[in-house]
């Protein structure tokens, strides 16, 4: 049997690669079990997102660069209610980001997804969010999309929270300490040794021992890990109330980095009917990024978010 005309474009496209040693990109795929939602390139997984089977909430457990290095810690012993990539504030003096049986929970009442989408892959969870005696305060419709990897070595989400008022509520009132937003912590081998970096280049305002808060439109941390360096960089949106974010920064004892509303300082009023939109960023880059290297994958984020939508 003679080959046919595709078989040598097929050919003569896979020969032409490895002449110029430009590697022909893998789709992604999701998957789904019981607990899990998973997103990979190829044989590599990018993203772990576990939607149930959780204490207390849902969240990013795992996210990889696409060089394969995974950079969050999940309930590590010294704060058991951190989990890798979470979001989580206080709502009528409900705490959802501690996990104490005096704390809220957000329970999961619809998972959409995961599935593959126009530049990317996307899924999505609507939560209620309760406090002990079963009130729902809070109602939150969350979506993760992951953006089709490109060749500049991140890995790249957009986090979107919709909040509204719980049934019968007129209004809700938003609070919170100063680091509750979108929180994310790192590996332990990347605690004291890593660097912050961000959009305005200022230290920003000392809360208490190391933790700082800093008004800016994005926020970095690079260090070591499995040997490699690597960054992770938060993102916010200029359509968010308060932009930019006040970004909580932490490197002792532990790196924490978190995208806040400064709900401590000013709490902020829901009422019933209206919805507050939230829409973050988050990149895990392979090596060690300059300012000027973070703000190059802030502005293609703002041109990607839309797609997120």
């Amino acid at each position: 049997m003679k080959p046919t005309r595709l078989f040598w474009l097929v050919a003569a496209f896979a020969a032409g690669c490895a002449l110029t040693g430009r590697a022909v990109a893998e789709p992604l795929s999701v998957a789904k079990d019981d607990k899990t939602i998973t997103i990979s390139r190829g044989s590599k997984p990018l993203l772990e997102y576990r939607y149930a089977s959780v204490p207390f909430k849902p969240y990013v457990s795992q996210m990889w660069t696409p060089g394969g290095v995974q950079v969050l810690r999940d309930s590590p012993h010294d704060h058991k209610h951190h989990h890798s990539l979470m979001f989580a504030i206080e709502a009528d003096g409900v705490d959802f980001w501690s996990e104490t049986p005096k704390n809220g929970k957000e329970i999961s009442r619809e998972l959409d997804g995961p599935a593959k989408v126009a530049g990317g892959a996307q899924f999505a969870q609507r939560l209620d969010c309760a406090g002990t005696n079963g009130t729902v305060v809070l109602c939150e419709q969350r979506r993760i999309f992951l953006h089709e990897p490109q060749d500049d070595g991140a890995t790249l989400l957009t986090w979107r929270s919709r909040l509204s008022t719980g049934p019968n509520r007129e209004t809700v009132t938003l609070t919170g300490h100063h680091y509750f937003g979108l929180g994310a912590r790192f590996l332990q081998v990347m605690d004291k040794v890593g660097e912050f970096t961000n959009a305005t280049g200022q230290p920003g305002e000392t809360v208490r021992g190391d933790e700082r808060l800093v008004a800016a439109k994005w926020c970095a941390y690079s260090a070591p890990a499995d040997g490699k360096p690597v960054t992770i960089a938060m993102f916010d949106d200029p359509k968010n109330p308060r932009h930019p974010a006040r970004m909580f920064t932490m490197g002792k004892p532990f790196a924490y980095l978190s995208a806040t509303l400064n709900l401590w300082k000013e709490p902020m009023e829901l009422k019933c009917g209206a919805e507050l939109d939230l829409c973050y960023g988050v990149a895990v880059c392979d090596g060690k990024l300059s300012a000027a290297d973070i703000e190059k994958l802030y502005q293609r984020w703002l041109a990607l978010r839309s797609a997120s939508k």
